[in-house]
């Protein structure tokens, strides 16, 4: 026994009341599989929409039926679905239109979701797939910069702060912090 050295011993895995022994999974709700033929479906059917003029109800279908299970290509394609429905939509129609999904019943949840479409297409590379560059800075510290392979990259960007800031209007600064809560991606 004296030869133990009791520093090296981790007390939390002993403790039943410890983070270590707590199943991280049950913090994660759990959502369908979808597959990413059916998430290019929706997508059609969205796109309908937005050819037939319904610039809200294309964007409600979108943001009402996010495929939270579905893999990366799925996520992909729903992302670029809402990016062309964004951009599709005059500024002059972003507040009104914000303003009557926001007062339907279950508004503050869509305008949740649509927040969490911005943040994921400003973190996004460019709409025409550049890559991202690391820049190192004079402070020692990196900073990742997307490299602009067309000019939609910038064109993009505006159109997201531009919603964005409508979307903080309507809906205030709590949607910001539900969207960072939310361990749903996507």
């Amino acid at each position: 026994m004296s030869q133990v050295n009791w520093r090296t011993i981790n007390v939390d895995a002993l403790d039943p009341d410890s983070a270590l022994n707590f199943d991280m999974s049950t913090l994660t709700p759990a959502v369908t599989p979808v597959s990413a033929s059916e998430v290019q479906g929706l997508a059609g059917q969205i796109r309908q929409l937005l050819r037939g003029g319904d610039h809200e109800g294309a964007l409600r279908g979108a943001l009402e039926s996010v495929p939270y299970g579905a893999d990366e290509k799925g996520k992909e394609i729903h992302l670029h679905t809402v990016i062309e429905i964004l951009q599709s939509i005059r500024q002059s129609e972003m507040s009104p239109l914000l303003s009557r999904i926001y007062q339907s019943e279950g508004g503050s949840e869509l305008l949740d979701v649509l927040m969490k479409y911005l943040y994921k297409g400003m973190s996004h590379t460019t709409p025409t797939g550049g890559a991202k560059q690391m820049a190192p800075q004079a402070t020692g510290f990196s900073q990742i910069h997307p490299l602009r392979t067309g000019d939609g990259g910038g064109q993009a960007m505006s159109v997201f702060l531009s919603w964005h800031e409508k979307l903080v209007e309507i809906a205030g600064p709590g949607s910001i912090v539900r969207v960072m809560c939310d361990r749903r991606t996507v």
